[in-house]
């Protein structure tokens, strides 16, 4: 109850402040109507241009604009490493040679991106996959982007952790430091999900996934809500990095299933006349499974920082600071929830993917003989 009192206290300011902010310069005898379609708003911030390359991969970590006294901009970025293979060799160089309208050798940078200044477009995963690509006319970039930078982040703070404790460990039973934290996790992802799911027979060849799955989504997830470097990187709103997992889980899931489970596919309990019916949809079940994985965490992530900077957005749409009264406290709230769906969406997926696991290597004739 006291969560919908604040969400429409939150929502009846928000309301309230933007009616304000689009009406301030307009006449008070005009319709509302009138006043929001001639409202005075800034037409040189573009606020979707704004929120996509937030949200998307770049060539460069860029950290913050300046302008000095002559209206002139002034960029301070991160340069990464760029690596691009095309018909004339291998091109290695740093992003801010091609930065800001540089050229190097026949590339330069567009919204952040690597883009050929000779005509070759970008190879595609698919494309390469089935030989439609023609060697002279696109180029193959192997950059270490943003995200790529985030996950290598990630990975060293998470190995540099859950190193420490193992050490710690083998010093002493009893929990030091980052372990006082982590164990009563680690604990729980054990006896909450991957006993209850796969069995307390078989869960501990899968405990190692599990914990790294759920600790790489839940510490990036956080991550990405830190806006300033080295954080601020949308690595799980990525859909490569949320497909990689996903086919993970997959793989495991296929090459850990029994007979049994091959059996429930191709032979499913129905009547023999349902079969052309019942087959084909669970194989098409065994990829949707991995499918929903890959979108509902791409999905989720993605919508919590595209509202954060949406709302944010509307104070410089409408340059209206009074706006900021109402913008600020929402998007505070938002972040907020998404503190919860960042621990929820890395949850959600470890127990879908010990659930898949779980099915995929159940001894259905050994529990009927148990039972």
């Amino acid at each position: 109850m006291n969560r919908k009192i604040s969400s429409l206290f939150f929502a009846f300011l928000f309301v309230f402040f933007s009616g304000f902010a689009a009406a301030q310069h307009e006449s008070e005898g005009e319709k509302l109507a009138e006043k929001v379609e001639h409202a005075e708003v800034d037409k040189s911030f573009n606020a979707t241009k704004m929120i996509m390359e937030h949200i998307g991969d770049s060539n460069e970590w860029h950290i913050w604009t300046t302008k000095d006294e002559n209206g002139e901009e002034h960029h301070f970025s991160i340069p990464l490493p760029v690596i691009i293979k095309d018909s004339e060799g291998l091109h290695t160089f740093l992003s801010k040679d091609i930065a800001h309208g540089h050229e190097h050798d026949g590339y330069t940078l567009e919204h952040g991106n690597v883009v050929s200044t000779k005509g070759l477009k970008k190879a595609t995963l698919f494309a390469t996959i089935s030989g439609k690509n023609n060697p002279n006319e696109v180029f193959y970039d192997f950059s270490i982007t943003k995200n790529v930078a985030s996950m290598l982040l990630s990975v060293i703070f998470m190995a540099v952790i859950f190193i420490g404790m193992a050490r710690n460990y083998k010093k002493s039973q009893l929990p030091k430091g980052a372990g006082k934290l982590m164990e009563p996790v680690i604990v729980f992802i054990r006896d909450e999900v991957a006993i209850p799911n796969i069995g307390s027979v078989k869960y501990k060849r899968y405990m190692p996934y599990l914990l790294t799955a759920f600790f790489f989504i839940w510490f990036n997830n956080l991550f990405g809500l830190i806006p300033f470097f080295p954080f601020g990187a949308n690595l799980t709103g990525n859909i490569a990095i949320t497909a990689v997992l996903a086919i993970i889980t997959l793989l495991i899931t296929l090459f850990s299933a029994n007979k049994d489970y091959w059996k429930h596919i191709f032979m499913p309990p129905v009547p023999l006349l349902l079969y052309p019916i019942m087959v084909p949809i669970e194989i098409i079940g065994i990829f949707t499974k991995p499918f929903a994985l890959m979108m509902r965490l791409f999905a989720n992530v993605t919508a919590g920082h595209i509202m954060i900077l949406a709302i944010i957005s509307l104070i410089f749409i409408f340059r209206s600071p009074l706006l900021g009264f109402a913008s600020v406290p929402l998007a505070l709230f938002v972040s907020v929830l998404e503190l919860l769906v960042a621990a929820l969406q890395a949850y959600i997926f470890t127990v879908l993917s010990a659930l898949f696991i779980g099915i995929a290597v159940a001894e259905h004739a050994h529990e009927e003989h148990a039972h």
